[in-house]
């Protein structure tokens, strides 16, 4: 290994590999699969992308997985470095966006469920943007600066509340094999409700069972 450019990956991955064999395959993988940029094929493929999974950890290293979704093109690929998303209304725990304010390292999974079963890894270096700092910084990309004023200028119910900028560390293919092909379906999407029902309900049955963080009346 070149001590000036590691491999990518941890500590303990690279010595999983020692381990147990299989350095050999891992590094055809970092050398034919891994990016340290987005390439035209990948922009395109997240810019298509209508979901991703975001996984986030804090200062302490818990960790949170989470989803994002939006039309297609709600992530903006500003260029080969860097990606942005916007963080609209939720349930107010902000539990993704409260552990990038302690711990910046983000990782982003786009899964084409819909026609290629492929799936494509980012990874890199989050933080929290207001929708207004963007809007007047003069070091924002025209096109993120077009894409903010595009989702303000939206259906209200749809406006984002601030943004992610996420600054491409690694990027590489999830592969196909496993990934279920499935079918696409029309779905109403009651954009900034906070009905029960239209949300999901009490589908897991915790709402009256004890907590340790909950006064019991």
């Amino acid at each position: 290994m070149d001590a000036a450019h590691p491999l990518p990956g941890s500590h303990g991955e690279h010595a999983l590999q020692r381990a147990h064999g299989t350095g050999r395959r891992a590094r055809a993988f970092y050398d034919h699969q891994v990016l340290d940029r987005l390439n035209d094929r990948m922009r395109e493929f997240i810019a298509a992308q209508e979901l991703m999974f975001v996984s986030t950890a804090d200062a302490a290293g818990n960790c949170d997985c989470s989803i994002r979704a939006g039309p297609a093109g709600f992530v903006c690929v500003v260029d080969d470095r860097t990606l942005a998303y916007p963080e609209y209304r939720g349930n107010g725990v902000m539990a993704s966006l409260g552990n990038i304010s302690e711990n910046g390292h983000v990782g982003l999974l786009f899964v084409d469920f819909f026609r290629t079963t492929v799936g494509c890894h980012v990874n890199g270096e989050a933080r929290v943007v207001e929708n207004d700092e963007l809007l007047a910084s003069k070091d924002t990309a025209p096109s993120l600066r077009e894409a903010v004023a595009r989702a303000l200028a939206d259906d209200p119910g749809r406006k984002p509340e601030r943004w992610v900028v996420v600054r491409v560390e690694e990027a590489y293919i999830h592969c196909s094999k496993h990934v279920p092909l499935l079918a696409k379906r029309d779905k109403t999407i009651p954009w900034g409700t906070d009905d029960p029902a239209a949300k999901g309900g009490d589908h897991f049955g915790v709402r009256d069972l004890s907590r340790p963080w909950r006064e019991e009346k």
